[in-house]
């Protein structure tokens, strides 16, 4: 049995720490352990019921009636939500249930029954992204299984690799764009998306994958002449050091325009080198691509 924080609950479903303490008081759906030292930690059971719980609250449902629901209940009112936000989040949150108990099979069911209706890039913009964004915290605070990680990012990646080779388009552009992630970073579904939303666009991409060492980046650039470079930044190891890296990274291809998005942007405060350019979210990436 995973244990959570009340953090990893707010993070994951939305709920401040503060109304679940509350919840917690008033009503009974939720029955926290607690350590020696008196810190609550939470069942992956009670992680699944606070998902349906605020699912349910965040589209009309009183949390006192919610209260009074049978587990059977909740879950068909769950299903029954007809707005398409609701049912987004709710295949969200089961995917999230299938990678906490390890379910492959649930898991791949629920993403190939979501491509073969959507279609890859609608699949990756709705459920997938919004899936890691919420589970990407853990990570950060190791409050996640590695095994529940790979899971999760394995059957992702095998789905966007797919895709990607599948694609056939009759648009060409001149432009070139280098796709890679700096040493200590091995999360590629971020420049994989990429990868897939540029060659869908006619660009040229030349992916260079995960844990890509400044010297050799320089080199493929000098040989290649591409036209930007991207980057995708999820959860590096503990000793990297981001504006040490955007320096350097700057200093290797001074002339070259670099895109870099993902987490660690949006905590990082001093000014980025003048060849460098964030997106902080999913929409500026789309309007960056629809640019180019």
């Amino acid at each position: 049995m995973h244990a959570f924080t009340i953090k990893d609950l707010e993070n994951l479903s939305g709920i401040k720490a503060h109304t679940i303490r509350i919840w917690e008081q008033r009503y009974s759906f939720l029955n926290p352990c607690r350590t020696d030292t008196n810190i609550r930690y939470y069942s992956s059971d009670e992680l699944k019921t606070i998902l349906n719980i605020a699912l349910l609250n965040k589209y009309g449902y009183k949390i006192s009636h919610i209260n009074r629901m049978t587990m059977p209940e909740l879950k068909e009112k769950i299903l029954l939500l007809s707005n398409a936000q609701a049912q987004q989040e709710r295949i969200i949150n089961e995917m999230i249930h299938c990678m906490v108990d390890l379910n492959v099979e649930a898991f791949e069911m629920i993403l190939d029954n979501y491509i073969h209706a959507k279609g890859i890039e609608k699949s990756f913009t709705q459920i997938i992204f919004p899936f890691l964004e919420r589970i990407g915290i853990l990570w950060m605070t190791n409050h996640i299984n590695p095994s529940q990680e790979h899971l999760a990012t394995n059957i992702i990646r095998q789905k966007m690799i797919l895709g990607i080779e599948t694609i056939k388009t009759h648009i060409e552009t001149d432009k070139t764009i280098v796709l890679f992630l700096p040493e200590g970073e091995y999360h590629e579904l971020g420049i994989l998306f990429m990868y897939f939303l540029l060659k869908s666009r006619g660009i040229k991409v030349i992916y260079l994958g995960a844990n890509m060492p400044l010297k050799d980046l320089e080199y493929v650039c000098k040989l290649k002449q591409p036209s930007s470079l991207y980057s995708h930044l999820t959860s590096v190891t503990n000793n990297f050091n981001f504006e040490k890296f955007l320096i350097n990274l700057h200093n290797r291809v001074p002339d070259l325009p670099i895109v870099i998005s993902g987490h660690l942007t949006q905590s990082f405060k001093k000014k980025a080198p003048s060849n460098i350019n964030f997106k902080y979210t999913l929409s500026e990436v789309m309007e960056y691509i629809a640019l180019l």
